[in-house]
């Protein structure tokens, strides 16, 4: 019987080599994209990664009644001026995407008024939106969840507030900043979250005329404007997409050029890299990454930038489980973040969880097994992982990989990795024998 979900089938045991271009930043975007409709000019973005999330929040966009136009694959070109003032958000689109919420901030900024519904998403755990509420009431909005789902957030006025977050959360960051921009007064977002893709959006409501100050800070300043206008903007790098090609390449024992990217969003990993023995070296906007011989152990806990990434645990634990002795993951930002290491003990990994932390004692190399992705940096994790090992493996439920990576087996490809993208088992068996074969 053919399964019609694609998959990747992957041959292992080829070095990485050549260079890769990485996209824009797939979580820089979700709130570009949103804030985009915050002005009733045209807006236009560049570097905008082509991948499924991305595309998913152009048409629930466009659902409600903005014009979206794709001037080229990575530019696109936003008017958020058809948008109704009391026009609820719910389709099969916004539910599938968590940064759906995004649409909050920037309706309530620009019509006082927002009915989003929420999403599932891929299953990190339960990622609280009461922050995100906290925020919106301090600015002077009343919200309600209704049935079904979905938020509803009005203000007869929005006025600045001091907020403070008690955790750092870079939704809540990021959706409170945008509806500051539009309240009058001055607003200061305490114990902010610091990640590039929150510059990133600031800069951009800047270029739209909003006054943003401190954001890459812990305090962020907001006075709010009248306002915003078009703009043309061009979106950040993927810190996480470079992250997991460095880890690939150390993986194959390959050696990469990885280009367009910001290096010093990615010393967390190179740092990490280098420690486990690999070589890492830094130019203007792209970096070497090469390794051979036995890789060593290491610790490492996620932490909120400028500390490890979260969205890269599962990739570097890949490669841990191919290194000397015994490392320690912890993961302190996501529960629910080591569900990949099933799939990689099925493939001869040596990992133990024990609450938040993973104990990972290296093997010498993986045998290739059926996968399956479960989220979208776990399936990441399961490509690197397939790439180094022995022998064919393929991966199921290759949606969630493509939430995220843009032309992902074309760029490994390029780099001379043996993986196929197939749909019916016919094809599974037809890439299995060629990938065999071409050995």
């Amino acid at each position: 019987m053919g399964h019609s979900e694609e998959q990747y089938v992957i041959r292992g045991g080829k070095r990485l080599e050549g260079e890769v271009v990485i996209a824009g930043a797939k979580n820089a975007a979700l709130g570009i994209l949103a804030a985009a409709v915050m002005t009733d000019d045209k807006v236009t973005i560049e570097n905008v990664p082509y991948v499924s999330d991305t595309r998913t929040l152009l048409k629930a966009i466009e659902n409600i009644g903005a014009t979206v136009e794709y001037k080229d694959k990575h530019t696109v070109v936003i008017c958020g001026k058809g948008i109704r003032e009391r026009q609820p958000v719910d389709d099969e689109y916004i539910r599938k995407i968590r940064a759906s919420y995004y649409l909050i901030g920037a309706l309530l900024g620009k019509h006082k008024y927002a009915n989003v519904a929420l999403p599932g998403g891929c299953d990190i755990g339960s990622r609280p939106i009461d922050l995100h509420i906290k925020g919106f009431e301090k600015l002077g909005a009343k919200t309600e969840i209704v049935a079904g789902g979905s938020i509803i957030a009005e203000a007869t006025e929005l006025h600045g507030a001091h907020i403070y977050l008690d955790t750092v959360s870079v939704g809540a960051t990021i959706n409170i900043m945008m509806a500051a921009a539009l309240s009058p007064g001055k607003t200061t977002i305490e114990n902010a979250a610091k990640e590039p893709h929150i510059v990133d959006v600031a800069n951009f409501l800047n270029t739209m005329g909003a006054n943003i100050k401190g954001a890459g800070t812990d305090v962020i300043r907001v006075r709010g404007v009248e306002k915003l206008h078009g703009a043309e903007y061009s979106i950040i790098p993927d810190q996480i997409e470079a992250g997991t090609f460095m880890a690939m390449t150390v993986a194959t024992r390959g050696n990469v050029l990885i280009k367009n990217v910001i290096p010093k969003h990615l010393e967390a990993i190179s740092s990490k890299l280098v420690e486990m023995g690999a070589h890492v070296i830094e130019y203007d906007d792209s970096v070497r990454v090469m390794a051979d011989g036995a890789l060593k152990s290491t610790q490492i806990k996620t932490l909120p930038y400028p500390g490890f990434p979260t969205d890269m645990q599962a990739q570097m634990s890949a490669i841990l489980g191919l290194s000397d002795g015994t490392s320690i993951v912890t993961e302190s930002i996501f529960e629910n973040r080591f569900r990949y290491v099933a799939d990689l003990t099925r493939m001869g990994a040596k990992i133990r969880v024990e609450g938040n932390s993973a104990i990972i004692t290296g093997v010498k190399s993986y045998n290739g097994a059926v996968l399956r992705a479960t989220d979208l940096r776990a399936g990441a994790a399961l490509v690197i992982a397939a790439l180094s090992a022995n022998g064919v493996s393929t991966i199921e439920d290759i949606k969630y990989i493509k939430r995220g990576y843009e032309d992902f087996a074309d760029k490994v490809t390029a780099l001379g990795g043996m993986m196929k993208t197939v749909e019916t088992e016919q094809e599974i068996q037809k890439a299995k024998l060629e990938l065999a074969s071409n050995f």
